[in-house]
């Protein structure tokens, strides 16, 4: 009992501190008496490299805006950001701004935590620049409630040199897929153990395994039903084919909510790396600089990619400060920042002017793997918009065999 209370005392104090952390957060971005407005941005940037790119255009912002100043904070990755942020509004010390996903929209508008955007877009001289595809990404019940920060989508990173030297091409459809991933797991030293992998499959429940996994759903007929049902032979189907490629050792899994981490790629220990174009500073950065190249999702039934990317949140707060977090956001949206940000990360520009510009122009010329990514987005989807998301298995339950499901999933008739 004494090790039980000593466990629950130290949970209690967990908490206390973290939620004192945010405090201190909080009130490091109120104004001081200087006539300078502090805003506080948490953003959850990766890879490190792209990281500097956002703090340098921060601080540009910073140098041509005296008047306003902008603490651009690391706060973790996707899934490590939701407790924190939700710590932040509780405790009434949330940031000015928020670099997140869009699909965590619908939470934060039920938490009434944002300002919505709208009438300062329709006053903004960036709102015609915008690409009008990505205004499903802001939307939600009848608002729109943040700003585009940039979109990618998902593709396979390969490695051109263990592709020729066991003498296969770049796969277009499942089975093709297949085959070459079996060809490209290997014993390279002789000793009897598989140290080369034809694939990296992401290990976990996390947002990272979700949103690669989707696209392949898509592929295979699927749907993301808006009740989170996802017992549906396209999404089975979608599982069995993750799972054969894992179960022959083709496929090798990360470790747990690492997925996105391209070790075991640059190291040429894996010849296939499901990524996205905000992949291509890091691999430029690599050993593997001159040795990788992208392709498109192979397909089953139709091509399919998941539209992805961060927007931009503006939480609430006094008109003073909402006017000043807007005025950072037109940055965000201008042809230069976004410019700038894509072609030092490889994330593609939500600005229609910045992806006609001379320097994005060069900058594809330079990097021909993006125009993979931008093709692709023609048959990119997006997750729904919901203010919790609870996936509905029907009959169908995590630990299950997949097998089994399918043959449930066939009596009773789901589609």
């Amino acid at each position: 009992m004494g090790g039980l209370k000593r466990s629950i005392m130290q949970w209690i104090l967990s908490l206390v501190a973290l939620f004192c952390a945010f405090l201190l957060v909080g009130c490091q971005g109120q104004n001081a008496n200087d006539g300078i407005t502090r805003l506080t941005l948490w953003q959850g940037v990766n890879p490190p490299p792209n990281r500097d790119v956002l703090d340098r255009l921060v601080q540009k912002f910073n140098q041509t805006h005296p008047d306003i100043q902008v603490r651009s904070i690391y706060v973790g990755q996707g899934d490590q950001q939701i407790p924190k942020i939700l710590a932040a509004i509780v405790g009434d010390a949330a940031p000015d701004l928020l670099w997140y996903a869009s699909t965590l929209t619908g939470q934060l508008v039920d938490l009434e935590a944002l300002h919505p955007v709208e009438s300062d877009l329709l006053n903004s001289k960036v709102l015609p620049e915008l690409d009008p595809t990505l205004l499903g990404t802001m939307e939600y019940d009848g608002h729109l409630w943040s700003v585009p920060f940039s979109t990618n989508n998902v593709g396979i990173y390969y490695r051109p040199s263990l592709f020729q030297a066991a003498g296969v091409k770049p796969p277009k459809t499942w089975a093709e897929f297949r085959s070459v991933a079996k060809q490209l797991t290997l014993d390279r030293d002789g000793d009897g153990k598989i140290d080369q992998h034809g694939m990296v499959l992401p290990l976990g429940k996390g947002e990272w395994t979700v949103f690669t996994w989707l696209p392949f759903m898509w592929s295979a007929g699927g749907d993301l039903q808006t009740s989170g049902r996802v017992n549906t032979n396209g999404s089975i189907k979608a599982l069995e084919f993750w799972q054969g490629l894992v179960q022959d050792g083709s496929a090798v899994l990360s470790a747990p909510e690492r997925g996105y981490e391209l070790d075991g790629f640059i190291n040429g220990k894996v010849a296939m790396q499901l990524s996205g174009p905000w992949t291509l500073a890091q691999l430029q950065a690599s050993p593997a600089a001159q040795d990788f190249a992208v392709l498109p999702l192979p397909q089953d039934k139709t091509p399919a990619t998941i539209v992805g990317g961060e927007n931009l949140f503006l939480f609430k707060g006094s008109p003073a400060r909402q006017q000043a977090a807007f005025t950072f956001a037109e940055y965000v949206l201008s042809e230069g920042f976004q410019t700038d940000w894509a072609i030092h990360t490889g994330y593609l520009p939500v600005n229609l002017k910045s992806r006609q510009s001379p320097e994005y122009q060069a900058f594809k010329r330079q990097q021909p793997q993006v125009q993979v990514f931008l093709d692709q987005a023609a048959v990119g989807r997006s997750r729904p918009h919901l203010p919790r998301l609870q996936p509905d298995f029907g009959q169908f339950r995590p630990g299950d065999r997949v097998g089994a499901a399918r043959s449930s999933d066939a009596q009773t008739g789901n589609q």
